[in-house]
């Protein structure tokens, strides 16, 4: 016991200088995302919802609310405009501050709940997933990305729990930003936990018809249709394309793999929706055309889960090693892998978890991969 709190105090430190090496290193673009939502909100408040992404307006609110501050186009779905419209009424600075308070606090505390260690180790663990450099960089930037990683994390332990209708809710907060965790639902539809892709669903409706009705079709084409333009520059950094450099049928065929690699996994190890969400994300973050460093946040989500449910030796070594090179400490003496070094890690880990399902006894119950 003496031995085991040691090493709780141990970890609890080198958590809290990681979390200390996060607030301090960081690229202080305040909320140039939250800036971006925020104008979205006012244009959909002032001259009606049909009308958030009308980018010429979006961008005269952005000049507006900061005028000293670089406007973007809003390219999110309507679910992020009316999120922040509550907060159009304070001052500015108050509701960006507000707004990555709430993130932040939000997805600590999932992490904390979901968590199935106990005592101090549960502090440490949440403590550990917030350190990565790319929740500190969600949180500063406004991004609405750490409300998803909260509610997919939730719905890991609603659906530990088998409380699967809860889980489904939970998980529509993917709607916020479905590349981040979109192939998740299908996952755990082949692991057999339909009434958790069920509550999805019906979510997903009510959504579709909430936005049916403030924007019409009009409004809903329109976010359609400008998916389909021309990506923001850096958007594919994070991308197979960023990594591998390859690019038509070859990075659409190895897409097509990972996705399959991904159910694969699902379906063998169904036992647990955990492992189901885990490469649900990791295949997500793979196989989308547009991503960015503050969606990155999942990966802590992932690092959690696996951390817990993948106990052997190997596994924590690795993730150990993964956390130290995604923490703030490499930065302080100029080293760290690149953006385009992440995909990497995400494609191995799809590999290991693939590796995992197939040399699997077909008679083993579920317990510890």
């Amino acid at each position: 016991m003496t031995s085991r709190r040691l090493a709780s105090g141990l970890g609890l430190t080198v958590v809290l200088v990681a979390l200390m090496a996060a607030a301090w290193f960081h690229d202080r673009q305040t909320g140039i995302d939250f800036h971006t939502y925020e104008a979205a909100s006012v244009v959909g408040l002032k001259t009606g919802w049909q009308h958030i992404y009308d980018q010429g307006a979006v961008a005269l609110e952005q000049v507006k609310l900061v005028p000293g501050q670089r406007s973007q186009p809003f390219l999110s779905p309507p679910t992020v405009a009316w999120l922040t419209a509550p907060l159009t009424p304070l001052p500015y600075p108050w509701a960006v501050d507000l707004w990555e308070a709430v993130t932040l606090a939000g997805f600590g505390l999932a992490l904390f709940w979901a968590s199935g260690a106990g005592g101090l180790s549960r502090w440490v663990i949440a403590g550990a997933a917030l350190a990565p450099w790319w929740v500190s960089h969600a949180v500063l930037l406004g991004q609405v990305v750490p409300v998803v990683a909260a509610g997919v994390v939730v719905a890991w332990r609603l659906a530990r729990e088998r409380r699967d209708l809860a889980a489904g809710f939970a998980l529509a907060v993917i709607a916020l930003k479905p590349n981040t965790a979109i192939l998740v639902p299908f996952v755990l539809l082949v692991a057999g936990r339909y009434r958790i892709f069920l509550a999805l669903l019906a979510a997903g409706a009510v959504i579709l018809v909430a936005a049916l009705i403030t924007m019409g079709m009009g409004g809903v084409w329109a976010y359609v249709s400008q998916l389909t333009g021309p990506l923001p520059s850096g958007a594919n950094t994070l991308t197979l394309h960023g990594a591998l450099g390859v690019r038509g049928g070859l990075e659409a065929g190895l897409r097509g793999l990972i996705v399959v690699a991904s159910l694969f996994v699902g379906f063998r190890l169904r036992e647990s929706p955990g492992m189901a969400i885990a490469v649900g994300t990791l295949a997500s973050l793979l196989v989308v055309p547009y991503i960015h460093g503050s969606d990155l946040c999942l990966l802590s989500v992932v690092g959690l889960i696996l951390w817990e449910d993948c106990r052997q030796r190997p596994w924590r070594v690795t993730l150990f090693a993964l956390w130290l090179a995604a923490a703030q400490f490499l930065p302080i003496v100029g080293r760290g892998p690149g953006l385009s070094r992440w995909p990497l890690v995400e494609l191995a880990l799809v590999t290991a978890l693939f590796l995992t399902a197939w040399l699997r006894p077909a008679s083993r119950k579920y317990g510890q991969v």
